[in-house]
C-alpha cells in the first residue's frame, strides 16, 4: 500500500446478522475505503451502493474471490454455516481455504475472523467447525496475519439466541428446562463484538492473535432469569434430567423463532461450557469494557420497542433460499393461482405500502388460523413456521424474513416478490404486480414430481379463500392508507 493511501476494507458476509451492522460503523470512519463481496449487489441498500465497491460472488467463486481482495489491505471473514445441512465442515473447509489462499495471493496484511468460543475436545460439530475455520485461516503465519476472536452467546436484537430467550420468557411464565441450561457461558452484547472487529483493523500487533471476549460468566438459566428481570417479568425454571439435547431443539421450534436446524446447532453448543480461554481482549483492546447482560438485554429490547432492528440472525445463512440470486420467477412448467382485483380511487403507493405491512405482528387477516395451522405444520416438519415473524412492522427491504416467506424481490409502487421457505414438493412464490388500476396476485408453484402436483391441487380450495381474501384486504387497508394521507 503506497504511504498514507486510505486502506482499502474487504468485507464477506455484509447482508447477514453481523455484517450489516459492520458495514455500517465502517461507513461512518472516512479514513477507510470499503469493498463488499456479495452473492446479490441488490440486497444493498442503493444509498450504500453508492459509498462502496461491490463484488458479487462468493468464496467458492476463484475469479470473483480474486477481484474482490485485489489492493485489499484487510479482509474481514463472516462466514459459518449454522443450520447448514449435508457435509458443512466440508464446505466450511474449503472456504476457509479459498479465502486464505486468495489473500495471500492478492498480498493482504490481515484477516479478521469472528468464530464461536469453545474446547475442540468437548465442542458442537457446528463449534468444531468454527474452530478448525479459525485453525485453517491462522495456518500460514509467515505470509498472513489472522486476528481471530471467539465469541459466545451474542446478545442483540436480531440475534437468534437473543430471539429464542425472548420467546420463552414472554411464552411460558414457567419453564421445565433440561439440565444444560446450568452449562456455563460468557454472552456478550453485538456492540462490543462490533467494537473488537473494528478496533482490529487499526491493532499494531503483527502476528497472529486469538482474542477471547464475553462478559462476565453465567449459566443460561442466569440469562433467562436476569432476561425475565428485564422484561419485569416473573419466571420459575425448573431443571429435569430427561431433555435430552435432541428432544429439546424440538420444543424450541414450538415456542421459538428459529427452525429445527437453527435449533439443534444452538442446543449442540449448550451441552458444553463456552468461556474465554485467554486474557487477550484486555491486553491488547483494554479501552473496551463489555457491558453487562442485563445491560445488553435493555439496549436489545430497546432498538425492537423503537423498531431499530438493523439485522436479524435470518437476512442471510448456509440455506440457499435465504440468499436470493435472482428476482425472476422461473418460467415454463410452473402452476399458477392469479387473482386480479380492479381498484378505483386508490394509488399504486398506497397498494405497495400495504402489501408490504402484511405478516408479523400485523397478520394475515380474516383467515389467520389458516396461516397459523400452515405455519404449525411446516414448524412440525423442520421448516420456519410463522413465529419468525419480520424485521420490523412497517417495511420491508430485499432479503427480509417474512414468516416462512423471504422477500426475493422489490419494485418501490409495482411489485412485491415473495419466495416460499415453508417445507413444500417443489418451489413457490407469491407475487403482488402492482398496475395502474389493478392489482394481480399470482401465487407460482414448480411442483416436484407427481407428489407436488397433488399437494398443489389439494390446497387450491384453500388459496381460493386465503389469497382472494388477502387481495381484498390489501386494497382495503390500502384505501385507509390514502384517507389517512
Amino acid at each position: 500500500m503506497a504511504p498514507n493511501a486510505t486502506p482499502k476494507i474487504l468485507l464477506t458476509g455484509a447482508t447477514g446478522y453481523i455484517g450489516r451492522r459492520l458495514k455500517t460503523r465502517l461507513l461512518d470512519r472516512n479514513d477507510l475505503s470499503l469493498r463488499l463481496l456479495v452473492r446479490n449487489r441488490n440486497k444493498i441498500s442503493p444509498a450504500t451502493r453508492e459509498r462502496v465497491e461491490i463484488v458479487e460472488g462468493d468464496t467458492f467463486t476463484p475469479q470473483a474471490l480474486d477481484r474482490a481482495l485485489e489492493g485489499v489491505h484487510t479482509a474481514f471473514y463472516l462466514i459459518h454455516s449454522m443450520g447448514a445441512t449435508g457435509n458443512f465442515e466440508e464446505l466450511d473447509r474449503q472456504s476457509a481455504e479459498n479465502f486464505r489462499d486468495s489473500c495471500i495471493r492478492a498480498g493482504v496484511r490481515r484477516i479478521i475472523y469472528l468464530g464461536g468460543l469453545g474446547v475442540r475436545e468437548t465442542a458442537s460439530r457446528h463449534l468444531r467447525s468454527r474452530i478448525e475455520t479459525g485453525e485453517i485461516l491462522s495456518a500460514m503465519p509467515d505470509r498472513i496475519q489472522t486476528v481471530w476472536f471467539r465469541a459466545g452467546i451474542i446478545i442483540g436484537s436480531g440475534s437468534a439466541s437473543f430471539e429464542i430467550i425472548c420467546n420463552l420468557i414472554h411464552k411460558l411464565p414457567l419453564m421445565i428446562t433440561p439440565r444444560w441450561v446450568a452449562t456455563k457461558t460468557q454472552p456478550i452484547a453485538v456492540d462490543d463484538v462490533l467494537a473488537y472487529l473494528e478496533a482490529a483493523v487499526d491493532l499494531a500487533h503483527q502476528d497472529n492473535l486469538m482474542v477471547d471476549i464475553g462478559s462476565p460468566a453465567m449459566s443460561f438459566k442466569e440469562m433467562m432469569l436476569q432476561t425475565a428481570r428485564a422484561m419485569g417479568l416473573k419466571r420459575w425454571l425448573i431443571a429435569v434430567p430427561v431433555l435430552s439435547p435432541r428432544l429439546s431443539s424440538y420444543w424450541l421450534i414450538l415456542f421459538t423463532s428459529v427452525p429445527h436446524r437453527v435449533a439443534a446447532a444452538l442446543v449442540e453448543g449448550l451441552k458444553s461450557e463456552t468461556t474465554v480461554q485467554n486474557d487477550n481482549a484486555g491486553r491488547y483492546f483494554p479501552d473496551i469494557r463489555p457491558m453487562g447482560y442485563e445491560q445488553a438485554v435493555h439496549r436489545a429490547l430497546e432498538e425492537l420497542e423503537q423498531h431499530l432492528v438493523i439485522s436479524r440472525w435470518c437476512d442471510s445463512s448456509a440455506d440457499i433460499a435465504c440468499d436470493i440470486t435472482t428476482h425472476d420467477v422461473p418460467t415454463g412448467s410452473i402452476l399458477r393461482d392469479v387473482r386480479i382485483l380492479p381498484f378505483e380511487g386508490i394509488s399504486p403507493a398506497a397498494v405497495y405500502r400495504s402489501a408490504c405491512r402484511i405478516g408479523g405482528e400485523n397478520g394475515w387477516y380474516t383467515y389467520n388460523f389458516l396461516w397459523r395451522l400452515r405455519g404449525l405444520v411446516d414448524k412440525l416438519v423442520g421448516g420456519y413456521g410463522l413465529n419468525r415473524g419480520r424485521r420490523v412492522d412497517h417495511e420491508l427491504r430485499l432479503g427480509d424474513a417474512l414468516d416462512f416467506w423471504k422477500v426475493a424481490d422489490l419494485k418501490e409502487n409495482k411489485r412485491l416478490l415473495l419466495h416460499a421457505q415453508m417445507k413444500l414438493p417443489g418451489k413457490a412464490w407469491l407475487e403482488f404486480d402492482i398496475q395502474p388500476e389493478q392489482l394481480v396476485q399470482t401465487a407460482h408453484f414448480i411442483p416436484s414430481g407427481i407428489w407436488g402436483r397433488i399437494y398443489w391441487y389439494s390446497v387450491l380450495p384453500l388459496h381460493y379463500l386465503v389469497f382472494t381474501n388477502l387481495a381484498r384486504q390489501i386494497l382495503a387497508t390500502a384505501r385507509t392508507i390514502d384517507q389517512s394521507g
